[in-house]
């Protein structure tokens, strides 16, 4: 059988009709490479400041423990960029928010309405004695009242905390307490497949225990759950934010002052708490938005399928879009819930016109079948985003013929939680795009790929594979990490300390062409015989084969080749598991790769462990493969999802 990669473009340019009303031209670039610092200058103009700045930027590097000042002496309100300035140009009437609920029940809200509910939220905020600095806890589901909650946050210059509401109580607690958090924010419950689930138990448990700061806590009444009231700390938003005044004036703050603090694991040790401040962020998220995604406001339906828990729900649900005056989707609930064409009914009821989602989302959905998004017309999609995590090429061209129409261009997206903004992605309208490549750093954005040396890898080699680093501060970049400079300092910049860059964590490789292809993590990238060889690879070759689903590749200790590689695979309902199909596999990655890429062991599963968040565990599944016991499970979806990994691969 002939591999779809050999059949298939290579390269996809940008449609004519698409680039002569793109928002991005190639004047966008000669901008950022004739004066770096004034392309970011011209950005944040985009926004409205109180006072403008002195300087652009203040960067010591080492000397000021690597933390950068943007726009250094401006101010300007977070949230009055978001909100009350469109209100101001006249588009109080325009829908900011279409939200869906996962039980059918929908609302909406215009700029007008959102300033209101932000007012009073800000106002209640202020009675019960927060003031600009303060932490407040974020613990809600994907419900308009969240982001009504950060961005009241925002406007009174409280930092927030958002935790995902899929993480348990002693999650919350551990977060809670790290930023000492005078006020949590939840609901009584979520609603997940079809039933509620408590929430503000959680809530009642992490506060359970021992010494805390939490003076309120405020809930939202969303699934009419029965819940145990504290009396004294214990509100309701209905009998409290829902009768403050709807009329606030907004304050402008430092460009400095910080906007939010966002937990993201660590390899080891307790969760990174990443801090971000206003000027900065505010800059990149609006104009990576704006271009990235070509939002034309007013016409466009924008959805990011993303929770707020995650740091792409901050930039990409509230910040970067709300910013940019959008009229977006919000969705509480899962994609098959009632039943796997929920997000396609979704585009059709409000014309979805750009569509941003996770490659683990776009699999799923082949897994499913085309049959499924083709009972439906997507004609209003226009342009298709991708984030988290390396996209398959086959995955990609999925997404691209049956979701975009053999038209809708793809921006496959690299950043991180630490980024706070999109720092690679190809330009709609401007780049040519190859499935599974995030292209390269976005105009003002600087990253080199090097080795251990910090030699700089020769361009064209794909053996050559190295270290992503960004060798220039970028508007967006974290401020460090909560209550821990030695640790920000260690994780991020004492590997290339000398040259002062910005170690992402992340593996790369620059092809021939000049385009960049993200390896994923370090620890996602084997040395096998001394060869450097991404688990993405070898992933995308195994789900480019017919028969295969999705699929999980970890390196494994090997006495002879010090790793070796080890497979698990979930098969499509029309294949069947037998050693026939094994042998296929392992010489589908020898041919698609090379031999030295040929896994040791492919392991055919019923499911892989994913986080709530999607990710897959893949260290867990390397203590699987090297028969060890296993770690910490409480972050998955399904614990009980090893019992059938082990008996399968046992076999």
């Amino acid at each position: 059988m002939t591999s779809s990669l050999e059949t298939e473009p290579v390269s996809y340019p940008p449609a004519e009709e698409f680039a002569a009303t793109a928002n991005a031209g190639s004047e966008l670039q000669e901008a950022a490479d004739a004066d770096r610092l004034a392309f970011w200058a011209t950005q944040a103009n985009r926004l409205h400041w109180h006072e403008q700045w002195t300087e652009v930027l203040d960067w010591k590097g080492a000397d000021s423990d690597y933390i950068a000042k943007w726009f250094v002496g401006g101010k300007l309100n977070v949230a009055y960029n978001c909100v009350d300035r469109h209100v101001i140009d006249g588009y109080g009437d325009q829908v900011a928010i279409h939200w869906e609920g996962e039980p059918g029940d929908s609302r909406e809200l215009t700029y007008a309405q959102l300033l209101a509910e932000v007012s009073r939220a800000a106002n209640y905020f202020t009675e019960i004695g927060l003031t600009a600095g303060d932490r407040v806890a974020i613990y809600m589901p994907m419900i308009p009242e969240a982001i009504v909650t950060m961005l009241a946050c925002a406007r009174l210059g409280l930092i927030h905390s958002v935790v995902f509401a899929g993480f348990s109580s002693s999650a919350l607690r551990q977060r809670v307490d790290d930023a000492e958090a005078r006020l949590v924010v939840t609901t009584d419950g979520q609603w997940r497949r079809g039933k509620p689930a408590p929430l503000k138990a959680a809530v009642d448990e992490a506060l359970a225990k021992g010494e805390h700061s939490v003076e309120h806590v405020l809930v939202v009444r969303r699934t009419e759950s029965e819940v145990v009231w504290t009396e004294n700390r214990d509100v309701w938003w209905h009998d409290t934010v829902a009768n403050a005044s709807d009329q606030h004036e907004a304050q402008p703050f430092d460009s400095e002052h910080p906007l939010f603090v966002l937990y993201t694991s660590g390899t080891t040790g307790k969760p990174k708490g990443i801090v971000h401040t206003s000027g900065g962020y505010l800059t990149q998220t609006s104009y990576t938005h704006h271009y990235v995604f070509d939002h034309k406001p007013g016409k466009d339906v924008y959805w990011c399928t993303a929770d707020i828990g995650w740091v792409t729900g901050h930039s990409y649900i509230v910040y970067g879009p709300l910013s940019n005056r959008v009229t977006q989707v919000v969705y509480e609930g899962t994609p098959n819930s009632p039943d796997e064409h929920r997000h396609w009914n979704i585009v059709e009821k409000y014309g979805v016109s750009i569509y941003y989602t996770a490659p683990t989302l776009v699999r799923t959905f082949m897994k499913w079948g085309r049959q499924i998004p083709q009972a439906h017309d997507l004609s209003s999609i226009r342009l298709l985003g991708s984030v988290g995590e390396p996209i398959n090429p086959e995955a990609w061209r999925w997404y691209r013929e049956v979701i975009g129409g053999n038209k809708a261009p793809i921006v496959d997206t690299w950043w991180q939680t630490e980024t706070g903004a999109i720092m690679m992605s190809p330009l709609p309208g401007v780049t040519s795009t190859k499935p599974g490549a995030a292209m390269g750093p976005l105009p003002g954005i600087s990253a080199k790929v090097v080795d251990e040396n910090g030699v700089e890898v020769v361009l064209g080699e794909t053996e050559a594979n190295g270290y992503l680093v960004l060798d220039e501060p970028w508007p967006a970049m974290l401020r460090g990490i909560w209550g821990d400079t030695e640790r920000y300092k260690s994780t991020y910049w004492d590997r290339y300390a000398e040259q002062g860059w910005y170690f992402a964590g992340d593996g790369a490789r620059i092809d021939v062409d000049g385009a960049y292809w993200i390896l994923g993590r370090v620890d996602d990238v084997m040395n096998v015989s001394g060869h450097r060889i991404s688990t993405a690879e070898v992933e995308s070759a195994l789900v480019g084969h017919h028969s295969v689903a999705e699929a999980a590749v970890v390196g494994a200790t090997d006495a002879t080749t010090g790793q070796s590689i080890v497979a698990f695979v979930i098969l499509k309902a029309s294949s069947e598991a037998n050693d026939e199909l094994t042998s296929e596999l392992v010489a589908h990655v020898a041919r698609d790769i090379g031999p030295i890429a040929k896994p040791k062991a492919i392991h055919i599963v019923p499911e892989l462990p994913k986080t709530r968040s999607g990710k897959i565990m893949r260290r867990l599944l390397r203590d699987i493969a090297e028969g060890r016991d296993l770690g910490d499970t409480s972050t998955l979806v399904d614990p009980s999802v090893f019992e059938s990994i082990r008996e399968k691969s046992a076999n």
